[in-house]
């Protein structure tokens, strides 16, 4: 059963999401919180797979509190999903390099959003291509020139071609089709990378790939 916290200001919002949720044989709504400062001693008391967790709230906003839970070293397990108004708002950026997981937008369609809550569980691909480019797009407005990180050095070549991929935006079985090998394999090899580099999840090992300059703006296409 995976187990998912609702933080959001609006009750309305958070109503639809749980009747959503709990309607699901494997999913349930361990828990609500209505602020940030809410949502952190939820998140301690309750240690839920996955926080549903809206950027702007009260007392605590859902960046410094995702920042928060994702430094706790005894909620490593805790996966935090941005709710957004909008794909680009202002503070995605910042949400992904605390350490979230990734960003939904809250008029998803409802599959999308059980197909989110799944796949982050699974460490899978939270973040669609087109979003995934869309973030890297913005770390190349935002960062200054990279440097190549020691851990690098760490990785084969193969791991470093299948995180050059991710960092371009390709899922696992995009990747298993451009290197010719099972989607397994390709997942295997992404996740060898994230232990190495200390990711905890994908969208964490894009931000590495572009940081470390092993992805670069004119990638993109």
């Amino acid at each position: 059963m995976i187990r998912v916290l609702l933080a959001d200001d609006q009750s309305l919002v958070r109503a639809g999401f749980k009747a959503l949720l709990d309607a699901q044989s494997d999913i349930e709504v361990a828990g609500e919180a209505a602020d940030g400062e809410e949502a952190l001693r939820q998140v301690s008391a309750l240690q839920p797979d996955v926080v549903l967790m809206d950027i702007r709230m009260p007392l605590l906003d859902g960046l410094a509190a995702t920042r928060r839970i994702t430094e706790d070293e005894t909620l490593t397990a805790v996966k935090v999903v941005m709710l957004t108004t909008f794909e680009l708002d202002e503070y995605v950026f910042e949400a992904i390099r605390s350490g979230a997981s990734g960003f939904l937008v809250k008029d998803t369609e409802p599959e999308e959003l059980l197909r989110a809550v799944r796949a982050v569980v699974d460490g899978d691909a939270l973040l669609s291509p087109g979003v995934t480019r869309r973030l890297i797009a913005e770390f190349a407005a935002r960062s200054k020139e990279p440097a190549i990180e020691q851990s690098l050095g760490e990785l084969t070549e193969r791991e470093r071609e299948v995180m050059a991929l991710v960092g371009i935006g390709l899922s696992n079985e995009e990747i298993a089709r451009r290197l010719v090998v099972s989607p397994l394999t390709a997942k295997t090899h992404v996740s060898r990378t994230m232990v190495k580099l200390g990711a905890r999840d994908r969208a964490q090992l894009v931000v590495i790939a572009y940081e470390s300059g092993l992805v670069r703006p004119g990638w993109l296409g």
